[in-house]
């Protein structure tokens, strides 16, 4: 049985339409570099916080404060898109994302993460519109920036702290 050839000469003229399109879509399937996907996480959250929260994190967070994060992949696939997060002070966190989907392509989205008062974690709130975020902060006014609770009970809905990697404090 003969070995079927693949051709090593373009059948299409190198300055052609179909040679320029193969170009756009050799591009378009290229992986960026992860300084790439952290650039892109870092400008997607501060256009977000522009245009979506214009008068209140536009206001006091600084475009320069966000850290941009490379996507997370496993087994070469994608497990987490490339975020950025910025820090608020007092241990209050902004974290910034994409969730893409085929049905409704990519959309933002920014959560709070903010401690518990019983200092055992975090809690984080997705902010759908700035007056949230509004309400979302004057609840821990009271207790300076920490999500509240009545730690005598078990109604701590904490995300626990990651363990320290190997023996890292």
């Amino acid at each position: 049985m003969a070995d079927t050839l693949h051709p090593t000469v373009r059948p299409y003229d190198p300055h052609s339409p179909l040679a320029h399109l193969m170009e756009i879509a050799a591009a378009a399937v290229d992986e960026a570099s992860e300084e790439e996907e952290r650039d892109a996480a870092e400008t997607s959250a501060v256009h977000l916080v522009y245009r979506a929260y214009t008068y209140s994190l536009a206001q006091a967070v600084d475009p320069e404060t966000w850290q941009g994060y490379p996507a997370v992949r496993e087994h070469g696939a994608r497990r987490f898109e490339a975020s950025a997060v910025a820090c608020l002070g007092g241990g209050l966190w902004l974290h910034h994302t994409l969730r893409i989907t085929e049905a409704d392509g990519a959309s933002d989205v920014l959560t709070l993460i903010v401690p518990c008062t019983c200092g055992r974690g975090y809690t984080d709130t997705v902010l759908d519109t700035e007056d949230v975020l509004i309400e979302v902060l004057a609840e821990p006014q009271p207790t300076h920036g920490l999500s509240p609770h009545d730690d005598r009970t078990s109604d701590c809905r904490s995300v626990w702290s990651a363990p320290p990697l190997g023996n890292r404090p």
